[in-house]
């Protein structure tokens, strides 16, 4: 099984994340997508799996600095379309345990559902 965790390296959520996972044994790969873009296709199949309204990030910085035309109206189109752009925008982390997405890092949640799925304890 093959787990991704995707944000951005210098997020302070990702590094909370990233830690957890290295406390409890768990092999990933880390994708960033501030350096490393995110592919549409990606973006899409989140959306399809989790909604666009959970991967916008509307409590960061990127989003805040929008002009208010960007927020107004806003919909599926336009958020995604505003992500594939800056990818600054989509909610970190992503953490993809191949089969189940988790969007944003709680503790507890990371416990019941990366050591269902093979993560040491």
């Amino acid at each position: 099984m093959s787990i991704t965790i995707y944000g951005i390296k210098n997020c302070d959520t990702m590094k909370k994340a990233r830690a957890w996972l290295d406390g409890h044994g768990v092999a990933y790969d880390f994708h960033d997508y501030k350096t490393a873009g995110i592919a549409k296709d990606k973006l899409k199949q989140w959306r399809d799996e989790v909604g666009w309204e959970t991967l916008l990030n509307r409590a960061g910085t990127t989003f805040k600095k929008l002009p208010d035309a960007d927020k107004e109206g806003l919909n599926e189109r336009k958020a995604l379309a505003l992500m594939t752009a800056q990818p600054s925008m989509i909610k970190r982390p992503v953490l993809d345990l191949g089969g189940k997405l988790l969007v944003g890092f709680k503790d507890d949640i990371y416990a019941k559902e990366v050591k269902s799925r093979g993560g040491k304890g």
